[in-house]
């Protein structure tokens, strides 16, 4: 079963930002709310259907979700996998 914290990062199957990393903040019970710092800051999350995205084994251990932590956070990741 996948486990959808908060503070994991997923990446977008679907859609037209299909292949976007996103840091889950909040999730219900068919969707998640999801942020990149950027595009889709904290105030203005993106609502994604759970069956949507793809949870990777990676999250930000910050204490307190920023949008500049989590742009960070997105940054070194996509460089360790390059």
């Amino acid at each position: 079963m996948l486990n959808y914290e908060t503070g994991a990062l997923v990446k977008s199957l679907a859609g037209h930002d299909r292949g976007r990393l996103y840091i889950i903040i909040e999730e219900t019970e068919d969707s998640l709310f999801l942020t990149d710092g950027r595009l889709r800051p904290m105030e203005k999350p993106k609502r994604k259907k759970k069956k949507h995205v793809q949870v990777i084994l990676k999250k930000i251990e910050d204490e307190e979700f920023t949008d500049e932590n989590i742009r960070t956070f997105i940054r070194k990741y996509q460089s360790e996998i390059m």
